[in-house]
């Protein structure tokens, strides 16, 4: 197998403008700071500009607008970090499982319908009456409930768990541990105090290249159905209640937790740890950055931050004033003194 590539293999792979050596040799990758004269790098984020300066790379990717340094090697792209994923996908090939069938510690009921080329590993459990599509590959430890309707294309990583009834669409990812269709979480209490838990009676639906992340739960409606939309991408350890419903193509981030009935439009992103609160809305094309709490709903587009969510102009607005309190309540006494004196 060839271990380097000219810079010229490279412009061909990831259609970018050379500016350098096009004979010039590479045979890995890696980040700015740490990259060798042998390794391709990239910048993405303006804050690195520093960095790329002082890099050892033998070539780095960046957008027409940086500025170059003469007498070193660049591929100019619109998208850095995608050009630059499809080389390390060309230097870091992809470990495939061994298990390209069907395995024979899987248990899988007679009523069960598997697609061409369904793959399943070591000791899955797929229950009465599942249907999955072709190409679909189960990992380890796999649990599918009765009912289940998986699509192709899937991938459903180690330990991930559906549970009765779910639908799920084609192309779609669960990284391991997710779980979709847990119950939710909800009770009466009586008149003793005692928790008396709802039964959850209905459904989850993963639509087409939806993915999900490690350790990620889904909890199934009480009697409809909890929805994640086409193509919404949801990061590890986050929590979506019951009947929720998320719109096409959001992007979901680490320990988000959205609660019961709320409802994100198309082109939402929520930002790291970010809570929405049951029964509002969050409208398309809307970003709750990192921490932020969305207590009632939002419909304007743009970005809000803070607890309350508000618009992150007007929250940094307040913070202005915030750092200013010390200086007013110096001048507020100045005044009051004066005042005092004078009477």
């Amino acid at each position: 197998m060839k271990t380097d590539r000219a810079l010229k293999e490279l412009v061909e792979l990831t259609h970018s403008t050379l500016v350098g050596d096009p004979d010039y040799r590479v045979s890995g990758v890696d980040d700015l700071e740490f990259a060798s004269p042998k390794e391709v790098s990239f910048l993405e984020n303006s804050r690195y500009v520093t960095q790329m300066k002082k890099s050892q790379a033998g070539v780095i990717f960046v957008h027409p607008s940086v500025q170059l340094i003469e007498g070193r090697n660049y591929l100019v792209t619109p998208s850095p970090s995608m050009a630059f994923q499809q080389v390390i996908e060309l230097f870091i090939p992809q470990i495939h499982s061994a298990f390209s069938t069907i395995h024979p510690t899987a248990v899988i009921h007679e009523s069960a319908e598997l697609g061409e080329e369904v793959s399943v590993a070591p000791h899955a459990i797929i229950d009465q009456g599942v249907k999955i599509g072709g190409r679909t590959h189960i990992g380890p430890g796999v649990s599918i409930g009765p009912g289940v309707t998986i699509g192709a294309e899937c991938t459903l990583h180690a330990n991930v768990v559906i549970r009765e009834g779910c639908q799920i669409g084609s192309g779609v990812v669960l990284q391991p541990g997710a779980v979709i269709g847990s119950c939710g979480y909800g009770y009466f209490t009586n008149k003793n105090g005692d928790h008396i838990p709802l039964k959850q009676l209905g459904t989850v639906i993963l639509e087409d290249d939806v993915e999900i992340g490690a350790n990620t739960t889904i909890d199934r409606a009480r009697f409809k159905t909890t929805l994640i939309k086409r193509g919404s991408k949801i990061d590890n350890l986050v929590q979506i209640a019951h009947q929720v419903e998320i719109g096409e193509n959001n992007l979901i981030v680490s320990q988000t937790g959205i609660a019961g009935s709320s409802k994100t439009g198309n082109n939402v992103v929520l930002a790291g740890q970010v809570g929405v609160i049951g029964h509002i809305t969050i409208g398309d094309r809307i970003i709750l950055a990192a921490g932020a709490k969305a207590v009632k709903s939002i419909n304007e587009p743009g970005v809000y931050s803070g607890v309350p969510a508000i618009p992150i102009r007007k929250l940094n607005e307040q913070l202005v004033h915030v750092r200013n309190i010390g200086k007013l309540v110096t001048r507020l006494r100045a005044l009051e003194e004066q005042v005092n004196s004078e009477s």
